[in-house]
C-alpha cells in the first residue's frame, strides 16, 4: 500500500508508523482512518512483526478530527456518529493487537490523539510534549476515551484529566500515570525502539497470550480471573513448542531457538 498520511517502516521486528501530516497537526482525516487500519493489518498477519510503534512528525503527534472532517461533521450528525464509531472500533483494533504497542508522544496530544494514545500498551513521552483529552473544553463529549482512561489512572485522576480539559506535559503525564516515561524530544524515537527491544525478544503467541489474560480479565473477579489465567495457561502449553524449548534451551545452557532465528 502507498501511504499519503503516515511512514511505515519495519526493521529489527519493530514497526514503526509516523504520522506526517504536521501542516494540520496530524489531524485525523478519512484516509488516515483507512491508513491505520492498513497498518494494523499488516501487523496482525505479519508474523515477523513483535512490537508496534507510533509516532508523529513535526509539532503534534495528533490533535483529533481535521478541521474540515469536523466541519461536515457537525453538519451532519449521523456521518460524525459513523466517523467516532470507526475510531472506535480502530482503537479496539489497537488494543487487541498480538504484540506490544508503543505511542511515542512528540508534541500536542489532544481528543483523538488522546484517544489513540489511550488504545497503546504504553506511553513514552517527550519532555516538550503536551497531553490532554480537552473534550470539555469545546464543549463536547468525547466518545472513545472514558474508560479506558479510568482503567489507565483510576476513577478520581481520569475526571480531573476529562472535567477540567487541562494539558500535561512530559513528566506530569508519568506522574498521573499516564505514560511510563518522558525523554528528551531528540531521544523519543530511540527510547521508544529500545524499549521496544525488550520485547520483541520474546515469542510473540506468549505475549499475546499474556495482553488477552490482562484484557479479558479486567473486570473478573479473583476467582474467575485465576480460572481464565489457568485456561490460557493450558492452552498455550498445547499449542505452542515455545515453553517446552525455552526449558529445554535453559538445561542446555543455550539460547532459545526463537532467539536464534531472531539474530
Amino acid at each position: 500500500m502507498t501511504y499519503t498520511t503516515l511512514r511505515y517502516e519495519k526493521s529489527e521486528r519493530i514497526a514503526l508508523a509516523t504520522f506526517s501530516t504536521p501542516e494540520n497537526l496530524n489531524g485525523i482525516t478519512e484516509a488516515r482512518l483507512d491508513e491505520i487500519e492498513a497498518v494494523l493489518t499488516d501487523c496482525e498477519t505479519d508474523e515477523g512483526i513483535g512490537a508496534l510503534i507510533l509516532t508523529g512528525e513535526g509539532k503534534a503527534f495528533c490533535v483529533g478530527l481535521d478541521l474540515d472532517l469536523l466541519a461536515r461533521a457537525f453538519g451532519d450528525l449521523d456521518y460524525f456518529d459513523t466517523v467516532v464509531a470507526r475510531m472506535n472500533r480502530i482503537i479496539t483494533r489497537l488494543e487487541d493487537l498480538p504484540i506490544p504497542t508503543i505511542v511515542a508522544n512528540n508534541g500536542f496530544t489532544r481528543a483523538g490523539g488522546f484517544e489513540i494514545s489511550l488504545g497503546c500498551d504504553f506511553m513514552i513521552v517527550a519532555d516538550e510534549a503536551k497531553i490532554g483529552d480537552v473534550h470539555t473544553d469545546a464543549g463536547v463529549v468525547p466518545a472513545c476515551v472514558t474508560l479506558r482512561l479510568r482503567r489507565r489512572v483510576g476513577d478520581q485522576r481520569a475526571k480531573e484529566i476529562l472535567w477540567t480539559a487541562r494539558w500535561y506535559k512530559g513528566q506530569e503525564a508519568v506522574d498521573v500515570g499516564l505514560a511510563l516515561k518522558s525523554v528528551p524530544l531528540a531521544n523519543l524515537v530511540e527510547e521508544a525502539r529500545a524499549f521496544a527491544r525488550t520485547l520483541v525478544d520474546k515469542p510473540r503467541p506468549a505475549l499475546a497470550a499474556l495482553k488477552g489474560i490482562m484484557r479479558d480479565g479486567m473486570n473478573l473477579g479473583v476467582a474467575e480471573g485465576a480460572a481464565l489465567e489457568l485456561e490460557v495457561f493450558s492452552h498455550y502449553n498445547r499449542t505452542q513448542p515455545y515453553g517446552r524449548e525455552g526449558y529445554q534451551a535453559f538445561r542446555e545452557k543455550r539460547q532459545p531457538a526463537w532467539k536464534l532465528k531472531q539474530g
